[in-house]
């Protein structure tokens, strides 16, 4: 029988990538990335003179199609592979990144009467200028007694879907108004690709509250959000949720015929992009965790029953993987935090040893901070660069460096940044604990887990589990191509079971980061510290990092 292949689609902060991979062993074929033409927009429209207020992320939907046809043509050109052999299409997307379409699918921003309307264009996942509209929805649900709903996850950020609308009602009701529909952009690419209306279920759950038990929340609830949007789920949210080891709908005539592919062909729903590392890292069962580290940080972890609170999001079944719930968290600057270090603080005395050494400057950080011991340095990071999503869901708290002295050094406080994340990490590993989650092992990937071994024997040791990585470096675009494989199916050359195509098409690296038992006892009284100060800083009512914020607003 001949090999049977996916495409897996992965579509980032900056660029979109894809991956063609090979059902049967899940060899990764070849694989093509194209950064986004506009970037990040969070100073100016394409126009650029319509400038943006602070704490705007945006993107353009037409960089999303230039990916796609960039991206899967380069696939199919560089591979050999015969399009008959190609047997389905996966996507996976950052999320709550909405935008507004019109009855035929438009984005309302690639139409002249909007092009000028901030609201009308994609808001991205970290776009925060939404956090009064969050904390509006989380005073009326405390209002309503539904703050410990499972559904809300305990806090509302402003990077769910209802924030960043109810943004765009208030700012500019004439487009939302003049919305058909909002979107996931997850959930506009599959429908640009079928037709098909379905949404999916990882964004209808984890970013719009959706579930299989009650779908949306009522109408007298977004009443209360705003009167304007009393019909907002049956008006601008329609279509089938459709679950991962389904298909959203199939390739049409259209678009198989611009990307050079079988008309016809399964394409799977759109799911979260660091969902989508959970096949691409091999987690199926419980007592696993998967980690992402990037730009941000995600962990998921499986339960067979619903959890959400402080930040953490488990009240969707089937969502992510099969037959359970997955309770997500992660921390909103993790890779951002360290090139912010680097590119605003290291001395230039540093890169000049870095280049007599023929290294990068992260090489000689690595190689300077891992002489370092635990908590050496007498320095206290709170790693809220952009936000904090645990425990305190709060997109306009601020970090922290504490402990400085005249005798710091660069690699000291980089060890200390690298020290939050980890503490940051492990809030969220005991926030699952408390909701009956056991994790006998966490599954890193990302670029950072692969490249720096000090970064995860740290995390080891603070977070006293044993470490494994990904060997995919590429583990949310080969989840994509894991579920297209299961969309696809057996009789197609996929699979029907989730667990036989993680076990067939991902594996995990030899090497397995062991904690350090002496380090994890330094680390655990230097957690203790982190927490104490994370609760004075984090809470409102101190106002500190509030006031801070107010007067930089003024």
């Amino acid at each position: 029988m001949e090999d049977k292949y996916t495409i897996g689609l992965d579509y980032g902060t900056l660029s979109g990538r894809g991956v063609l991979v090979r059902c049967r062993d899940g060899e990764v074929i070849f694989s093509a990335e194209k950064e986004y033409t506009h970037g990040v927009m969070d100073n100016y429209l394409p126009d650029k003179k319509t400038i943006l207020p602070s704490e705007w992320c945006l993107e353009h939907p037409n960089d999303y199609l230039e990916v796609l046809e960039y991206v899967i043509i380069k696939l199919l050109k560089n591979s050999g592979i015969n399009k008959e052999d190609i047997i389905g299409i996966g996507v996976d997307f950052t999320a709550s990144t909405v935008l507004p379409i019109d009855a035929k699918g438009v984005p309302l921003c690639m139409k002249e009467e909007f092009a000028g309307r901030r609201n009308a264009y994609v808001k991205l996942w970290k776009h925060h200028s939404a956090q009064k509209q969050a904390d509006h929805i989380n005073t009326l649900l405390k209002e309503l007694g539904q703050e410990d709903n499972p559904r809300f996850g305990g806090t509302v950020s402003p990077e769910l879907m209802v924030p960043k609308v109810l943004e765009m009602v208030q700012e500019d009701p004439q487009v939302y108004d003049s919305a058909s529909e909002i979107l996931e952009a997850g959930d506009w690419i599959t429908r640009v690709l079928t037709g098909s209306p379905g949404r999916s279920c990882s964004m209808a759950g984890y970013k719009a509250w959706w579930n299989q038990r009650e779908g949306y929340p009522d109408r007298d609830f977004f009443a209360a959000v705003n009167p304007r949007m009393e019909s907002f789920a049956e008006e601008k949210l329609p279509g089938k949720i459709c679950s991962v080891g389904e298909a959203v709908g199939t390739l049409s005539y259209e678009w198989a015929e611009r990307l050079g592919l079988k008309e016809g062909i399964p394409v799977a729903p759109a799911i979260i992009d660091s969902h989508a590392g959970v096949p691409g890292s091999g987690v199926s069962h419980e007592g696993q965790a998967m980690l992402v580290l990037g730009t941000s940080s995600v962990m998921l972890a499986l339960n067979d029953k619903p959890y959400s609170q402080k930040g953490v999001y488990g009240g969707v079944r089937d969502g992510v993987v099969p037959g359970y719930y997955a309770l997500e968290s992660g921390l909103a600057a993790v890779g951002d935090l360290f090139a912010w270090f680097v590119d605003n603080l290291v001395p230039v005395s540093c890169y000049k040893e870095a280049a007599e050494q023929g290294a990068d400057i992260y090489t000689l950080l690595n190689s300077k901070a891992e002489k370092l011991k635990a908590g050496e340095s007498g320095l206290l990071v709170l790693d809220w660069w952009n936000g904090n999503k645990t425990p305190f869901v709060n997109g306009n708290l601020t970090g922290s460096i504490t402990g400085l002295t005249l005798n710091t050094k660069p690699e000291q406080i980089y060890q200390a940044l690298i020290e939050a994340t980890a503490f940051g990490t492990r809030q969220i590993l005991e926030l699952y604990q408390e909701g009956g989650v056991r994790i006998e092992e966490i599954i890193a990937s990302g670029g950072i887990a692969s490249k720096n071994p000090m970064l995860m024997q740290i995390y080891a040791d603070v977070l006293g589990v044993d470490m494994k990585i990904a060997a995919s470096d590429q583990a949310a675009a080969l989840g994509s191509a894991i579920y297209a494989a299961l969309a696809a199916g057996l009789k197609r050359g996929g699979y029907d079971s989730y667990q036989e195509a993680v076990e067939n098409m991902s594996r995990v690296k030899e090497k397995v980061y062991l904690f350090d038992a002496d380090s994890k006892k330094k680390y655990d009284k230097l957690y203790q510290i982190y927490r104490n100060y994370s609760t004075v800083m984090g809470q409102k009512e101190k106002g500190i990092l509030k006031g801070l914020h107010a007067i930089k607003n003024e």
